[in-house]
């Protein structure tokens, strides 16, 4: 996946909304600046089974 500056609020992925403030990818705002997101598993029968595989820790 494509790194990208944790400030480069303005490139989102449009109607993507997180709230995971300390992944690298979140925008100090609601919006994901990944260059595209995975979410899985396959088998989830819930949105409460579903995960972001793109997730990665902030580096404070």
């Amino acid at each position: 996946m494509e790194m990208k500056k944790q400030n480069d609020c303005c490139k989102h992925i449009k109607g993507i909304k997180c709230n995971v403030q300390n992944c690298y990818y979140h925008d100090c705002d609601t919006h994901c600046t990944a260059s595209e997101i995975a979410v899985g598993p396959q088998n989830a029968s819930t949105s409460g089974d579903t995960l972001c595989a793109t997730f990665k820790p902030k580096e404070f």
